[in-house]
């Protein structure tokens, strides 16, 4: 209601002493913060004066405090992986049995993401105040949201919905991250209704009094088992699993969902000598510097497109973003990289979608390289994170 009355052209907004804070988020903008009807009706009679609010200089608590790379034993290969997912925005899925440590990677990724500029911020505090779900003492949602609901969510839990309509966990992971773990355990009808979101950056949710519309820009980091007891192709436990049924259980989530999913990473079991060894991995910190540095090139790059949307929370900010006109301008290869995508396509059989999320992907492994153009090397890693069949 703050940010409406601002752009209406009003100065001066007289809200409830608990929702100052949240108010006072909007720039330029005096709030006047009101215990009772009769301080309103002292103050607009001139007889007490009610001060404008002061934002408070104190760091709220963090909304959540993810994990430290370091403290994850091996898996050096998913931990480059999350890195080039952070790096760029890009959707990944972790494929391992139980207890190989996908759940506790996913849960560090929010250590080495990006910090939100004043902008994501309050377009994501706007969601929560409008969800209901802003923390107490909590005015300004600095942070990026980690949203992990469990398999069992409704379709209008995920997507959002109700009579009044209010934003699914695919709008409160707005420029975040939404963690689904178990994958194939979600509803088919629950993951399908993700893609076209996954694709717009908004959900629109229409009901006979009209339609709302939610952003929706959120990175998707799915986990799963390979089959049903969780054992396919791993080196010691032996699966008991019928083929059949390990490929009905990967068949569960579809074609041109898995297609929306740029980076497929393996999680193996770990060995004995790396879970006993007491030697740390690099830091988040370390990881998250070569990402913010990898984001500034694509905020440099996206620099006339950041706020090309109007504010409607869907313009380019990094390179997941990027529509085929920006993949055709900023993701061209030379010949090598062109002979060697030419043969992947033929071998791997790609969609344009996948052709498409292809040359993102290497863009931003170029970035993190430091790197003007996507050179065979970084083309070569992105193919790498292409789905393999498992079956095979």
């Amino acid at each position: 209601m703050a940010a409406t009355a601002r752009a209406q052209g009003f100065k001066r907004i007289f809200v409830s002493e608990q929702d100052a804070a949240e108010a006072a988020l909007i720039p330029d903008l005096e709030v006047i913060p009101v215990s009772t009807l009769s301080a309103l009706y002292g103050h607009l009679a001139g007889l007490r004066t009610i001060a404008p609010f002061q934002p408070s200089e104190e760091e709220p608590a963090p909304l959540y405090v993810p994990t430290d790379f370091a403290e994850v034993k091996g898996q050096e290969h998913v931990k480059r992986a999350l890195e080039v997912a952070a790096a760029g925005s890009h959707n990944c899925l972790l494929v391992g049995s139980p207890g190989a440590g996908k759940t506790l990677l996913a849960r560090a990724l929010p250590g080495i993401l990006p910090e939100m500029s004043i902008d994501e911020s309050l377009e994501v505090t706007r969601i929560y105040s409008v969800a209901d779900q802003l923390p107490p003492g909590t005015p300004l949602i600095r942070q990026r949201p980690f949203r992990a609901p469990h398999h069992t969510i409704s379709h209008a839990g995920l997507v959002g919905g109700g009579n009044i309509p209010h934003p699914g966990e695919i709008s409160l992971a707005h420029r975040g991250v939404l963690f689904l773990d178990e994958f194939p355990e979600f509803g088919s009808r629950v993951l399908e209704v993700m893609r076209q979101p996954m694709e717009d950056k908004v959900v629109t949710i229409s009901r006979a009094q009209g339609s709302l519309t939610f952003h929706a820009n959120f990175q998707l980091i799915a986990a799963m088992n390979p089959c049903p007891c969780g054992w396919f192709n791993d080196s010691i436990k032996p699966c008991t699993c019928a083929p059949s049924a390990v490929t009905k259980y990967q068949k569960r989530i579809s074609g041109p969902l898995l297609d929306r999913i740029d980076i497929h990473i393996e999680v193996p079991r770990v060995d004995y000598e790396k879970l006993s060894s007491e030697r740390l991995g690099e830091s988040s910190s370390a990881i998250r510097q070569r990402v913010e540095a990898a984001r500034q090139i694509q905020r440099e790059r996206f620099a006339d497109l950041i706020h090309s949307d109007g504010g409607k929370g869907n313009s380019i900010t990094c390179n997941a973003d990027m529509r085929i006109a920006e993949v055709r301008k900023y993701c061209k290869l030379d010949e090598t990289s062109e002979s060697l995508m030419r043969s992947a396509m033929s071998q791997v059989n790609l969609s344009a979608r996948a052709y498409h999320r292809l040359l993102k992907l290497a863009r931003t492994i170029a970035d993190l390289a430091g790197s003007d153009a996507i050179q065979p090397v970084h083309l070569a890693e992105a193919l790498q994170y292409r789905p393999k069949l498992m079956m095979g």
